[in-house]
């Protein structure tokens, strides 16, 4: 386990400190996916994929849910006439993250369009759902599923072409 932690606390750290913005709160999260991985060691299959997309894949999914519930307490504390926050259809990224390297994942996003790289962005670094990813571009949100789709087939595509 210490091999590990010294081999990906950095990126791990990484990937959390993108998504949560916050030092502590990063530390905080790359602990509890260290220790997930420690609880569940008995279950890491190697044949479906690397360690180190699996802890990474932990990682992004707790600082996800980090996101989800600062603002979910955020919005219990606004009026009880404030819009509900609707949950997103999941996380795009688990199967690609725990399939291939990040850097080439990283490749993948920058040969998107503009306007595709910057909805996956917002849901994957920024953990928005579709109907907040709608609102915060001033885009009907049929636009944004559209535009998170084809991100996602050219990217599928890719990342198929780097295998």
């Amino acid at each position: 386990m210490e091999v590990l932690y010294d081999r990906l606390s950095r990126r791990a750290f990484g990937l959390a400190y993108r998504i949560v913005g916050d030092g502590p709160a990063a530390e905080d999260v790359v602990q509890e996916a260290f220790l997930a991985v420690w609880r569940g060691a008995e279950r890491i299959d190697a044949a479906r994929g690397s360690l180190q997309s699996y802890v990474l894949t932990i990682v992004h999914r707790r600082a996800i849910d980090l996101l989800r519930s600062r603002s979910g307490l955020a919005q219990r504390q606004l009026p009880e006439d404030a819009a509900q926050r609707i949950p997103g259809e999941g996380d795009f990224t688990e199967g690609v993250a725990a399939n291939v390297d990040g850097a080439v994942v990283r490749g993948a996003l920058d040969g998107l369009p503009g306007d595709q790289r910057q909805v996956v962005d917002m849901a994957y670094y920024q953990g928005l759902t579709h109907i907040e990813i709608s609102e915060r571009l001033g885009l009907p949100l049929g636009t944004v599923k559209s535009r998170m789709r084809l991100a996602l087939e050219k990217m599928r595509g890719s990342l198929g072409a780097e295998r």
